[in-house]
């Protein structure tokens, strides 16, 4: 499995879960760990300004270990209603695209898939990712005037994160 983080500007993490391994609170964190890394290392003074992570209620996110790390780190999450796939960039503005491009491809191995997911996303304009961050911010808009729920965010949204995750499947 692969999980993704990326922003405004591009990907930011792309991480490889080992076959065999699954994710639990303890892998999240060590993957938040890595992330924290990787924004020192990409966007400089982000971790000053403060980070609006994007993810779902699964149980590694919810976990109170996770939630005891985002705490110690002053990481917000924005909230992410049951069954908004329109508020889940990932979900409605990456998951097409590359389902397009993986489309009819085949491999040999995990590596080359993972080749190729690499390539796909270095390859992408700045614009495909700050236009599925532009999305995001009017989507929530329009949620929180139609439901009520009032976005603190909004006006550091192109900074967030975004995670989704990427099922390797082994065919025989």
């Amino acid at each position: 499995m692969a999980t993704v983080f990326w922003d405004a500007k591009g990907v930011i993490l792309l991480d490889i879960l080992p076959q065999g391994q699954c994710i639990n609170a303890a892998r999240h964190c060590s993957t938040l760990d890595r992330l924290k890394e990787a924004i020192r290392r990409k966007r400089p003074g982000l971790l000053r300004r403060g980070v609006v992570l994007q993810h779902d209620n699964a149980t590694p996110h919810s976990a109170n270990l996770t939630q005891q790390w985002l705490q110690r780190y002053g990481w917000e999450i924005l909230p992410h209603p049951a069954h908004s796939l329109d508020l889940a960039p990932s979900d409605f503005h990456l998951f097409g695209p590359l389902k397009r491009h993986l489309g009819g491809m085949a491999f040999e191995t995990e590596d080359d898939l993972i080749s190729e997911l690499r390539n796909w996303f270095d390859n992408l304009d700045v614009d495909f990712f700050r236009v599925g961050i532009n999305s995001l911010l009017s989507r929530w808009k329009n949620a929180s005037i139609s439901t009520g729920i009032a976005l603190r965010s909004c006006e550091r949204v192109n900074f967030n994160l975004c995670e989704f995750q990427i099922y390797l499947i082994k065919t025989l």
